[in-house]
């Protein structure tokens, strides 16, 4: 867990990336930072962007592949340049532009029989990731609850996501993972 003030330094991280990379095209220099050691440690990331309440941008890192503050990096400016949903964010949109990082615990994969999958996750605690094949859905844990779905429908969504029909998470060779998400937002 992050403390707030790690929180603050990994919100002004993915901001300096961003608009680093937006104005100037280049990457800012993680190593310039006084960051405190867990910032040093892998974990998986998100990189939320919203403008006026909407989304604009989220990339991330699911999984603990890279340090924290790289990983803080790439997803800021993945999700500035590169959400295949939305145009690159311009220099114009930066001051309109609020972020939110998502740290992650490692995805737990659910062990047990499909139809019990639902009853293992929490609302508001977990996110999930949806897997099957070539086929991977993922949504953060503030998804289900800003969209106000039960577990059900939680699951239902993340199957859409992925590329599924929704009632694939019943199904005996979809691999269905929650993990929980620390939520920092930009004031």
């Amino acid at each position: 867990m992050l403390s707030e003030e790690e929180g603050k330094l990994a919100i002004q991280l993915s901001r300096d990336a961003i608009e680093a990379y937006v104005r100037e095209g280049r990457r800012v220099n993680t190593d310039t930072y006084e960051l405190p050691a867990i910032f040093n440690e892998k974990r998986g990331v998100f990189v939320t962007i919203n403008k006026q309440g909407m989304l604009r941008g989220c990339i991330g890192f699911p999984y603990p592949i890279m340090a924290l503050k790289d990983a803080i990096l790439e997803a800021a400016i993945s999700a500035a340049s590169s959400d295949p949903r939305f145009p690159a964010v311009s220099p114009d949109e930066l001051e309109m532009i609020e972020l939110e990082v998502t740290i992650l615990t490692e995805p737990l994969r659910l062990s047990v029989k499909p139809k019990d999958r639902a009853s293992q996750i929490v609302v508001g605690k977990h996110g999930l990731i949806v897997r099957r094949g070539p086929y991977q859905g993922l949504l953060l844990p503030q998804v289900a609850v800003e969209w106000g779905w039960d577990a059900e429908t939680f699951l239902e969504q993340t199957c859409l996501k992925a590329g599924l029909t929704p009632d694939m998470w019943l199904d005996e060779k979809t691999d269905v993972s929650i993990f929980e998400g620390q939520i920092f937002h930009e004031s």
